[in-house]
């Protein structure tokens, strides 16, 4: 019994020295593709993780005979499987477009930038009263396609008479890819100006939503792109700049992060590679333009599930078990790295405070009351932006204003016709410059 014993200490010690091998190799592995940012997708890292394993294992092995001397090696084995996992493509790594839309054509358009955007036109539907200046759809991600529920959007839009355009920022959708170091908020900004004028149809009203608000809210900084808009409504916006995303201020009523069911359908982060990959970039332990996966391959691997509780936080938490299906496989695109990078520099961007001060475009102020967004990100623009007419504070949606349920498309609708026809408001100018601070309070 006493041999039994000993025999079964020495066989667990073992086996918890093989593990606690296994996983500083595995932790060497790690560490070392964060100091090499990934170098040859992965492998610097694994091959010095091999050289290492093996190395350690041949000295531990040197004083025993026969086939025992491998013994030393098995954990390596396993380890070096284990790694070599996050190295290897499972998806191509040329870009891969969505597949068309049925229900309008794509176009490309070159923009003076160099930027290559696909575009979608939305003409006003036959019989509807036709609406003098056209309109500018920016959408959030910032890097994605335009999901099908913005689309439905856009169509309602021009049911009632808007001519709406509407293109994925580039590296986004349909749209080409820029080199990675070509991605940054001011790129982003000269892209809506240049775009503007290829559409080339004078000044343009801009509906910008989440990020595609930020973009907009900097343009209205820029007197050059300022210029080209006749009035701009900026709905749920990101931050404008470098000292509003360093606020962790109040956000609105809950959402349905946390309560919603997990989303279905294939993950990215299932496969080690891309869970590795992605991980990393999200903890900012490798950078966008790391060279463990190229700009491509993670566009093709992003899937829809993987943005799990993000989606669900764009939700009132009452809609948690009816949110809809924002998108289709065959549309859905996200870029993760170019939009970490155009997040990046939008955190190191200085105050544009001043500049915004001096902006004389008529605009709107759009807030969700279940707002996934930091609060202040909109009153910030709304405290510095003195050509803002009117505040609508929606109630019982939450950051994907327009989605679907019930009579959410109609009554965003309402409030965006009533604004760029000069109509009054449906709901209250709330809140005003003044109420900012009650406003926040009120959130808390």
């Amino acid at each position: 019994m006493t041999k039994l014993l000993i025999r079964l200490a020495r066989f667990t010690g073992r086996l918890g020295l093989a593990l606690g091998a296994v996983v500083g190799l595995v932790g060497l592995f790690l560490a070392l593709l964060v100091l090499t940012d990934g170098a040859g997708s992965g492998l610097v890292a694994w091959l010095t993780t091999v050289g290492v394993g093996a190395a350690v294992a041949i000295w531990r092995g040197r004083r025993r005979a026969g086939p025992r001397k491998l013994v030393p090696l098995l954990p390596v084995v396993i380890a070096v499987a284990l790694t070599a996992a996050v190295c290897i493509p499972s998806v191509p790594t040329d870009r891969r477009f969505p597949t068309a839309l049925p229900f309008v054509a794509t176009q490309q358009w070159s923009l003076a930038t160099g930027s290559r955007v696909a575009v979608y036109h939305y003409p006003p539907a036959p019989g509807s009263p036709r609406r003098a200046t056209p309109l500018v759809y920016l959408h959030g991600g910032p890097i994605r396609s335009i999901s099908v529920l913005d689309h439905r959007f856009l169509q309602l839009l021009a049911r009632q008479g808007y001519d709406v355009y509407a293109y994925e920022q580039a590296g986004g959708g349909r749209s080409e890819l820029l080199p990675m170091d070509q991605y940054n908020i001011s790129r982003s900004v000269r892209d809506l100006g240049a775009f503007i004028d290829r559409l080339d149809k004078g000044r343009v009203d801009v509906l910008g939503f989440s990020a595609g608000g930020g973009v907009l809210t900097r343009a209205l900084a820029e007197p050059d792109v300022a210029a080209r808009v006749h009035k701009a409504i900026i709905a749920e916006p990101g931050p404008m700049d470098g000292p509003t995303a360093q606020i962790t201020g109040q956000q609105g009523r809950p959402t349905a992060r946390g309560i919603a069911p997990a989303p279905s359908g294939p993950r990215s982060t299932n496969v080690p590679r891309y869970a590795v990959a992605f991980g990393l970039m999200r903890l900012g332990l490798l950078s966008p333009d790391t060279g463990l996966i190229g700009q491509a391959e993670g566009d093709n691997a992003f899937k829809a599930a993987d943005l799990g509780s993000d989606t669900a936080s764009a939700y009132c938490a009452q809609d948690a078990d009816r949110i809809p299906t924002e998108d289709t496989a065959e549309n859905f695109s996200f870029s993760s790295a170019p939009s970490l990078q155009i997040q990046q520099t939008i955190k190191d961007s200085s105050s544009i405070a001043a500049q915004l001060g001096r902006s004389d475009i008529p605009a709107m102020l759009m807030i969700a009351e279940c707002s996934s967004q930091i609060r202040q990100w909109a009153t910030n623009i709304l405290a510095n932006d003195p050509a803002i007419e009117r505040t609508q504070y929606m109630p019982g949606v939450g950051h994907h204003m327009w989605n679907g349920l019930d009579d959410n498309d109609e009554r965003a609708y309402a409030v965006v016709n009533a604004f760029l026809q000069d109509e009054l408001a449906p709901l209250p100018n709330y809140p005003t410059r003044g109420e900012i601070p009650a406003f926040l309070h009120d959130q808390s």
